[in-house]
């Protein structure tokens, strides 16, 4: 049976860039996080809003963890477009695979037996 490797070109390189800085990744929340002004107070309050289930949620913040949950949030952005890069080497080493077991089926086709 052969061996199904994939030679090693600019997107078998790119990908495993990306997959190596998701793994440097560190703690994500997916949504989005949005000060809201609060009645009778100076500062604004922080609330995190997300998508369950289909219906649109939202979570109060305290302002202690403010700072960290913007990181959570910024981190999941990040996450998100790593993950479309990997899917897009990926579907590059698929279509160079196809081009290339078809341009050796043409030369074959093309020599003389």
């Amino acid at each position: 049976m052969k061996d199904a490797t994939l030679a090693p070109n600019r997107h078998a390189k790119l990908r495993q860039a990306a997959l190596s800085r998701i793994a440097q990744l560190g703690p994500f929340l997916e949504g989005s996080l949005c000060s809201v002004k609060r009645r009778g107070c100076a500062k604004p309050g922080w609330q995190l809003t997300f998508k369950q289930q289909g219906k649109t949620r939202t979570v109060y913040v305290p302002m202690e963890l403010v700072g960290e949950v913007k990181l959570w949030t910024r981190n999941y952005r990040q996450l998100k477009k790593l993950i479309r890069q990997v899917s897009r080497h990926s579907l590059g080493l698929i279509r160079g695979h196809v081009a290339n077991r078809r341009a050796a089926n043409r030369f074959r086709a093309s020599m003389p037996d």
